[in-house]
């Protein structure tokens, strides 16, 4: 019954330790990664034994156990003994059979996740290869080629993570390779496999580069046409805001605005260009509709820049026009403004030629006032012409559009001024000429109406022989005689200002004057010789109580004191006005003399009969007689004196007025700075040259004529006139440079004369 038992079991022991020997023995040979995969995986396959030695072992247990059941202790503790041994044997080939499938199993596990990997690792090479292989493709604008570029740094990005994996490839290459030795995972392998990788990196890395060169391209390209576009809508802003100011902007400063836009057009066309030349290179990388769609921006920007060029050019032509209008008018407003200030100065200068009405003058005064208005008319003469200028400069202005109001009230005001200054002075001049006309006829009048009532006194007289009527009538004749002494000076002095009289009468009425002042001399003379004749028989009369002797040295005393008075009348005289009064002086003298040569006929008349008394009479009328054709040389040489001094002044003064009114003239041609302003006086200054021959040939006279007057001047006289020559001679020299300068000037055309 047990020997069954005990031989399975022995049978089953036997077999489980060749087994395990065996194993054991294939195991020692197996346990090596070295080879192909399939010398790997054939490895692995032997090495999965453990659950045959495990059926083995339990087969043995089992025997163990059923022969255990029928032995007795002491034959257990062998069997015992040697299930332990087996069971030690497993234990020792289950760790070597783990161990050794674990080793092969993880190698092979490993070389498969490897293999795996590398598997995708190529797909991902391959399909990498075939997503990177086509052509760049050209895209509409520039979001296309950002999201172009964005896939192609998400694949360019996909390839550089793809570098760990790559590493961890190769490293596991290296290890297998170490190993298991295999080919397959050999340097050249990973070579390949990382220049592959190269191969990819490098084509998504030209690609990025591409694409991004071709991207940045696009965005500068965009960049420049927005602020272009933002460039031409400020430069359009600003010429909006140019236009729209209107009046608020002087011309000139929104000319300068236009200019300054003007000149950033200009800038805008070069601009323009270099984003054309930009546009070139840009299109050649973009699709055929986008390459179209730029050429149209950029046409509508070249259109909208020739329009806002051509906006600008033609608003500044209008400007420029407006502008240049507005110089006109305000040259021509301004040189009328001017001539306006300038004839208002010239009326100012002759409005000063007015004196007050209520002064009483001198008959010389009224004749230097009366110069002074003429010379006041034929000024304001000349000034007709500036006023139908200005008439003409105004109406000239007109054709401006604009505000004419201040302007034409100026030159209004100032015609006013004209002519209220031409009627006062037509009224003054008229009422001064008349004046001197009524000064001059005076004496004719007063003495046509002063003749008769000497005759009545005459014929009252003739017949008185009652000695106490005498002394009233003497009076009256002595008051007639003093009369006729004034009307003497007066008459005289009308005939030496003959020259004068045809200056304020006609050539007719002057000669009649002159010969009605001859006519009234001659009868005044005559009167007068009566009213001393009938002075001498009614002091004859009175005095007929009187001797011979008393009357003789009356007579002999008074002719003796005439004689001291003609020769206190030799000195030199200064002035006009002292050789005046001693002419009268002389004429009184005259009259003495002549009322004299009565008394010495009455004399004789009553010493007819004694010769002695007329021996002393004739010895007395022979002294007369001297002394009569001293004081006629005398008076004739004191009208001389005063007829040359009288000329003198006149046409000294005549001169200067003119000299003064032509400085005054000529000054008024001056501008602010000094600079002469002649270019639109032609005319005034060809009519100043034209009276500079006449006025100079007055000049020599005035000179030759002093001399004259001062070899019958006294020291003082000489020197005063000398000095007023030497003043004439300077303002003349003066006068002729400043013309000579004026017609010099670059602003006229006239030569010198």
């Amino acid at each position: 019954m047990t020997q069954q038992p005990q031989d399975e079991f022995e049978s089953s022991v036997e077999s489980a330790v060749d087994w395990m020997k065996t194993i054991q023995e294939r195991l020692r040979i197996n346990d090596n990664t070295k080879g192909p995969r399939s010398a790997l995986e054939a490895r692995l396959r032997d090495t999965e034994l453990e659950p045959e030695g495990r059926l083995k072992v339990d087969l043995v247990l089992m025997k163990a156990d059923a022969l255990l059941r029928c032995l007795s202790e002491e034959k257990k503790h062998e069997i015992l003994s040697q299930l332990k041994d087996v069971k030690a044997m497993w234990e020792e080939t289950a760790i070597y059979i783990t161990h050794c499938h674990s080793r092969i199993e993880w190698v092979w596990l490993h070389w498969s996740e490897y293999l795996k990997a590398q598997d995708e690792f190529y797909v991902w090479i391959h399909n990498m290869k075939v997503t990177l292989e086509p052509d760049i493709e050209l895209q509409l604008g520039l979001k296309e080629k950002q999201w172009q570029l964005n896939h192609a740094q998400v694949l360019l990005n996909d390839v550089i993570n793809q570098s760990t994996l790559l590493e961890r490839l190769l490293e596991e290459a290296a290890s297998l390779y170490n190993r298991i030795g295999d080919p397959s995972v050999d340097e050249e392998v990973q070579k390949k496999m990382k220049l592959e990788y190269e191969e990819v990196k490098t084509e998504a890395e030209r690609r990025v580069q591409l694409l991004e060169k071709i991207t940045q391209e696009h965005e500068q390209y965009k960049t420049n046409v927005d602020q272009f576009q933002l460039w031409l809508t400020r430069v359009t802003e600003r010429l909006n805001s140019c236009l729209s100011q209107g009046a608020k902007m002087p011309a000139e400063n929104r000319i300068k605005s236009l200019q300054d836009i003007a000149k950033d057009v200009k800038n805008g066309e070069k601009k323009l260009r270099l984003l054309e030349a930009q546009s070139a290179g840009v299109m050649q990388n973009t699709s055929p509709l986008g390459a179209e769609k730029m050429k149209g921006e950029l046409e509508e920007l070249k259109q909208a820049l020739e329009k806002l060029k051509l906006a600008c050019l033609e608003e500044e032509e209008r400007l420029m026009k407006t502008l240049r209008s507005e110089n006109a008018y305000h040259s021509q407003a301004r040189l009328l403004e001017a001539e306006v200030q300038e004839f208002r100065k010239s009326l100012q200068r002759l409005r000063n030629n007015f004196e007050p009405n209520d002064r009483v003058r001198s008959e010389e005064d009224l004749i230097a006032l009366w110069r002074r208005y003429m010379g006041t008319t034929a000024a304001l003469a000349e000034e007709e012409s500036k006023v139908e200028r200005l008439k003409t400069q105004l109406k000239e202005l007109f054709r401006f559009s604009q505000d004419m109001q201040p302007l034409s009230d100026s030159v209004i005001c100032a015609i006013r001024e004209y002519q209220s200054l031409k009627g006062k002075t037509f009224k003054m001049s008229t009422e001064t000429e008349t004046e001197l006309r009524q000064r001059f006829q005076n004496p004719l009048r007063e003495f046509q109406l002063w003749k008769p009532s000497a005759q009545r006194l005459l014929d009252t007289t003739a017949n008185i022989s009652d000695p106490t009527l005498t002394d009233a009538f003497l009076l009256q004749i002595e008051e007639f005689l003093a009369e006729s002494s004034r009307f003497k000076d007066q008459l005289l002095m009308l005939q030496l200002k003959k020259d004068f009289l045809n200056s304020i009468f006609d050539e007719e009425r002057a000669k009649s004057l002159l010969t009605e002042a001859a006519d009234a001399t001659k009868e005044r003379e005559h009167i007068h010789k009566g009213l001393l004749q009938r002075k001498s028989r009614l002091q004859a009369l009175a005095s007929q109580h009187l001797d011979f002797d008393t009357v003789f040295k009356a007579l002999q005393k008074k002719l003796s004191s005439i004689k001291a008075s003609l020769d206190a009348e030799k000195e030199p005289l200064p002035d006009l006005l002292s050789k005046q009064s001693r002419l009268q002086r002389l004429q009184a003298i005259q009259e003495e003399t002549a009322e004299c040569a009565i008394q010495l006929e009455e004399l004789e008349k009553g010493a007819q009969s004694n010769p002695a008394q007329m021996h002393k009479i004739k010895l007395l009328s022979s002294d007369y007689q001297m002394l009569k054709r001293s004081l006629e040389t005398r008076i004739a040489e004191g009208q001389l004196h005063v007829q040359e001094h009288w000329t003198f002044n006149d046409k000294l003064l005549d001169l200067q007025q003119w000299l003064s009114a032509t400085r005054q003239k000529l000054e008024s041609y001056r501008d602010v700075s000094g600079e002469w302003k002649t270019n639109n006086r032609a005319s005034d200054m060809e009519k100043l040259q034209a009276e500079f021959p006449a006025k100079e040939i007055q000049l020599h006279f005035i000179e030759a004529h002093g001399q004259l007057v001062e070899e019958n001047s006294s020291p003082e006289g000489v020197a005063h006139i000398q000095t007023e020559l030497k003043k004439l001679k300077g303002s003349w020299k003066s006068l002729r440079d400043m013309m000579s300068s004026s017609v010099a000037s670059p602003n006229n055309g006239m030569g010198f004369f």
